[in-house]
């Protein structure tokens, strides 16, 4: 039983990356616009199906997809904040909570009218590609999209950090009205800030595509997974979606394994309630992160 575990350890790692990769572009919406976005898993789903399409029409590798399709999903975020998101953001956290739920309906069920209920699939030479380092197999697609999400969240943090317009976010999380005094377009910022978060999701889609069927309902089926995390590793820490995801990967691995598969989401929640219990703010949260938004 032990000699396995670092395999398993390995394994869970990677899909911890994975749910990392679901959870990054909506803990930056919710650290900066304060609106947890219920409709972040259509995008995934939107993106999925652009390189699903792409790939059986065009011939193009689903990774270099991204470079059409995120671009695109990143145009229809700036297009949802102008037209939904804006007249909501100030709105009593049930009207939010509405929009964004009615928008995900509404995604879902233009996507079942166009493409219909069934589920897809892509195959590509490196779909059922693993490696072997150490005595250890590591599947490939789970390998990029560990990587996809580190290089997600470093860029992010980066951004954020140590250039203009992550301060000038920051500045505006911490005190809107003070920021607009200081000359920033705070609403040219929210509206940048959805861009970049559903675009986040538009990479998550494009990585999973080669990995999970493409369906119009799949956006929920991930989703889910990516609020526990973005919640245990705090609302609105880029880092602590990274390290949340890790940990729920590696708790449904283990429990999957030693116990039974049909146990492993109670566990993880089970450690997500545990956690919460102790630490209500997440793992990398502050109290009060509702008012202080991105770290």
């Amino acid at each position: 039983m032990l000699a396995i575990l670092p395999q398993l350890l390995v394994s869970g790692l990677l899909i911890g990356g994975v749910y990392a990769l679901l959870s990054i572009g909506l803990t930056l919406i919710f650290g900066v616009l304060r609106i947890v976005n219920f409709a972040q898993g259509e995008f995934i789903m939107l993106a999925m199906f652009g390189a699903f399409w792409a790939n059986v029409l065009l011939g193009i590798d689903p990774y270099l997809c991204a470079i059409i399709v995120v671009p695109a999903i990143f145009l229809l975020g700036m297009l949802v904040e102008r037209f939904v998101i804006q007249r909501i953001l100030f709105a009593a956290h049930s009207m939010q909570i509405f929009a964004t739920f009615g928008l995900s309906v509404l995604m879902q069920n233009l996507a079942l009218t166009f493409w219909g209920p069934d589920y897809r699939s892509v195959s590509t030479a490196y779909t059922s590609l693993s490696y072997t380092v150490a005595g250890l197999s590591i599947s490939a697609t789970s390998l990029f999209a560990f990587i996809a999400a580190i290089l997600m969240a470093a860029g992010l943090i980066g951004f954020l950090h140590f250039t203009r317009g992550g301060r000038a976010l920051r500045a505006m999380v911490q005190n809107r009205y003070a920021a607009s005094l200081m000359g920033v377009n705070t609403k040219q910022l929210n509206r940048l800030a959805f861009g970049c978060g559903v675009a986040c999701a538009a990479v998550c889609g494009c990585i999973l595509t080669p990995m999970y069927y493409t369906f119009p309902t799949v956006g929920v089926d991930l989703i889910i997974t990516g609020f526990v995390v973005v919640v245990l590793g705090g609302m609105g820490s880029v880092a602590g979606a990274v390290v949340g995801g890790l940990i729920i990967g590696v708790a449904q691995t283990l429990t999957g394994f030693y116990l039974s598969v049909e146990f492993k989401d109670v566990v993880a929640l089970l450690l997500f309630i545990v956690i919460l219990l102790v630490r209500p703010q997440g793992l990398f949260g502050r109290k009060g992160t509702e008012d202080l938004g991105m770290k």
